[in-house]
């Protein structure tokens, strides 16, 4: 297609997230005029920035994964991830606590990985390198012949290319089954398992092809930016506003309204018309508030139905003094995890005695000292919750002093007494700043049923004009996945403006 055909195009994008801000950068460098609307005072969505007495908090992704995606992303236009932000290959990539008084590190290293692996049990080692050979199968299978080129449409899917790929994935058994063909030890699939946190699942509804993860763990590296993961965010910005891109926060877009010859965007008491409009904002708000009802053709409760992956409980703490004991990622474990993921998924519920919480601790001062002020720490203790709980002051508090405690008997750190700074999320802020449908931090988890054609693709049902773009769509959760799904809404905006197949843009550089 020329440019000229998409320099007619006026494009709305509605929410400044990660995909948002993609999806304009590639429409506006295409020649489209876009105008985003984010209702925040900042953009980034989710993936947000809180500033508090001289500490800096990462509110949402914490963790910098598939290199390559964001090297692809700045590619695009002729950047580099090194002219914003600089990257810092953690090592370990996290440490271990677990209520029996273990501990391991995770070295970044495979091979010392491996050995870590067979000092818990004889043969592991090996079945850990089995286990990322075929891991790194499945990563070339899924991401070259389905992830990158965008398969959100069942009809996608009848190539010959994709049936070859296709053999590398396993679709039918769980995360956990396919784990447990390689190793027994509990705490060793418990190591291969915990990427599922990236992806709102859990060990038992994660399809087995996200055996995929622990390629991008081991194989790919995992990194930090240094100053934060907003560090990243304000990059994808400043590439979409040079590109052309009108970015508006403090706009809060109040309803869609589909016309015959493009999308009514409406702010308040004033109406926008675009000729086509990219929705960055959960599916499910979109379709039930935003849109006039039933313009989307969904059968009964369609979005009550569907798998929603965890909510959080967030602490963000400055604190007092140095935590050594503390890596950058650090796990404080159950040595059984299953009652809570089993409160999360099968019996929602807050965790109560019998449910010992998974807790993750992110402390990015061990590593950017920029974070905290000297003699301080950054800390931020984050607990997965199901989604939809009734999240009163009372249930907050009797979590946080339950965190406190875990963090403290697993770990050896207590950090009350410590603490010179702090604010909280929950159910309710993940509800009421995003719009997520029951309070979910991580939008549609990826189970068989939400995965590839079966999870919500550019185009949205029953509408000729209006896309989605972000984590509930495909290609799913994860700052990557987002800046992949940015590519392939606009994309898909290009082919239909060109009435041609779905293909890349042809940006400069390619």
């Amino acid at each position: 297609m020329s440019d000229d055909a998409l320099r007619e195009q006026s494009v709305g994008v509605v929410g400044a997230g990660i995909g948002g801000l993609s999806a304009a950068a590639y429409l506006a460098a295409a020649g489209a005029e876009v105008t985003v609307y984010e209702r925040a005072e900042r953009v980034g969505g989710v993936a947000g920035r809180l500033d508090v007495d001289g500490f800096r908090f990462d509110t949402g992704p914490s963790w910098y994964l598939l290199p390559d995606l964001f090297e692809r992303f700045f590619g695009d236009f002729d950047r580099s991830p090194e002219e914003f932000y600089e990257l810092t290959r953690l090592d370990p990539h996290y440490r271990v606590f677990w209520d029996d008084g273990d501990r391991a590190d995770v070295p970044a290293d495979p091979t010392a990985a491996a050995d870590l692996f067979e000092s818990y049990e004889a043969g592991a080692g090996q079945a850990f390198r089995e286990y990322l050979d075929d891991a790194e199968r499945a990563y070339d299978a899924g991401m070259n012949r389905f992830v990158l080129p965008g398969r959100s449409r069942f009809r996608d899917y009848l190539s010959l290319d994709v049936l070859a790929g296709g053999r590398e994935l396993d679709l039918l058994s769980s995360l956990d089954e396919r784990v447990g063909s390689y190793v027994d030890h509990p705490k060793l699939r418990q190591l291969l398992e915990y990427t599922l946190v990236f992806l709102g699942g859990s060990p038992h509804n994660t399809p087995a092809l996200y055996q995929l993860m622990s390629h991008v763990d081991y194989g790919l590296g995992v990194y930090y930016p240094m100053g934060g993961m907003y560090e990243v965010v304000e990059a994808v910005e400043t590439i979409a506003r040079d590109a052309g891109a009108d970015v508006y926060t403090d706009v809060a877009v109040t309803g869609l309204e589909p016309l015959d010859d493009g999308v009514g965007v409406e702010l308040g008491g004033d109406r926008y018309v675009h000729d086509r409009v990219v929705c960055n904002a959960p599916p499910a708000h979109v379709e039930r508030e935003l849109l006039p009802e039933g313009t989307v053709p969904r059968f009964g409760d369609y979005w009550d139905r569907r798998t929603y992956g965890p909510s959080a409980h967030l602490l963000y703490l400055g604190v007092e003094g140095e935590l050594t004991q503390l890596e950058h990622h650090t796990l404080a474990l159950p040595t059984d995890w299953d009652p809570h993921f089993e409160a999360i998924f099968d019996d929602p519920a807050w965790p109560t005695d019998e449910t010992e919480p998974v807790v993750y601790v992110n402390v990015p001062s061990r590593t950017d000292p920029s974070v905290a002020p000297d003699g301080h720490e950054a800390v931020v203790t984050l607990v997965p919750l199901a989604p939809g709980l009734d999240d009163t002051p009372e249930r907050r508090t009797a979590l946080r002093d339950r965190v406190l405690d875990a963090v403290a008997s697993r770990t050896g750190v207590d950090l009350r007494g410590r603490i010179v700074a702090e604010e909280s999320a929950c159910v309710s802020e993940f509800a009421e700043r995003f719009d997520q449908p029951g309070g979910t931090a991580l939008g549609l988890a990826h189970t068989v049923r939400q995965t590839g054609p079966l999870r919500p693709g550019p185009r949205v049902r029953g509408t000729d004009r209006l896309y989605y773009v972000g984590g509930s769509s495909n290609p799913g959760i994860g700052v990557p996945m987002c800046l992949l799904s940015g590519e392939h809404c606009a994309a898909a905006i290009e082919a239909d403006v060109a009435g041609g197949p779905f293909d890349r843009l042809p940006l400069v550089g390619r």
